[in-house]
């Protein structure tokens, strides 16, 4: 076999998907500006709040108490709230706003091969779960109040009065995402 002329070689690295070798894997949350939400389980409300965010969240293998506390100290700074002056310029902190807290592991589907989504890259649910409680528990000690929260695992009906729209996803790897 004959080695490949140097400009085949500079070639072919440059058309590498170099994002093999960059693969991100972190917590993923999409958050929605509500002036109201709430989650029930087999027609009984569990959570529900007023005005604030609802904070869908997916857990990947790879995340840590790390992630779990970026993305706690973010939320409740999160600058998306009208001021007087009708300027995005408040946060939960300012206006006593709440957060409804809904695990949902479909935020890590992918669509790469065909139209039936794999759910590889989801943290396994005992793990899942306990990253879950754990990031539970540093939003309500950043917010100093009780955070409502759906049920691990269960069929959820989530209802929501969006405020806006403004909906945000966050990523605790991808901070500039």
């Amino acid at each position: 076999m004959r080695p490949l002329p140097s400009a085949t070689i500079l070639f072919s690295l440059f058309h590498f998907p170099f994002y093999l070798f960059h693969c991100h894997f972190f917590m993923r949350a999409v958050i929605q500006r509500v002036s109201e939400a709430s989650v029930a389980v087999d027609g009984q409300i569990v959570g529900a709040i007023g005005p604030g965010l609802l904070l869908f969240v997916g857990v990947e293998a790879a995340d840590t108490d790390e992630d779990i506390q970026w993305l706690a100290n973010k939320l409740p700074t999160l600058r998306v709230f009208e001021d007087a002056d009708e300027r995005v310029n408040l946060s939960l902190a300012d206006t006593g706003g709440q957060i409804l807290l809904i695990s949902q592991f479909t935020l890590f589907g992918s669509l790469r091969k065909g139209t039936r989504p794999s759910f590889n890259r989801a943290a396994p649910p005992e793990q899942a779960k306990e990253l879950l409680a754990r990031l539970h528990g540093a939003l309500e000690a950043a917010l100093g109040k009780q955070v409502p929260q759906g049920i691990f695992g269960a069929m959820m009906d989530i209802r929501a009065a969006n405020d806006g729209p403004v909906t945000l996803i966050i990523d605790t790897k991808q901070k500039d995402f």
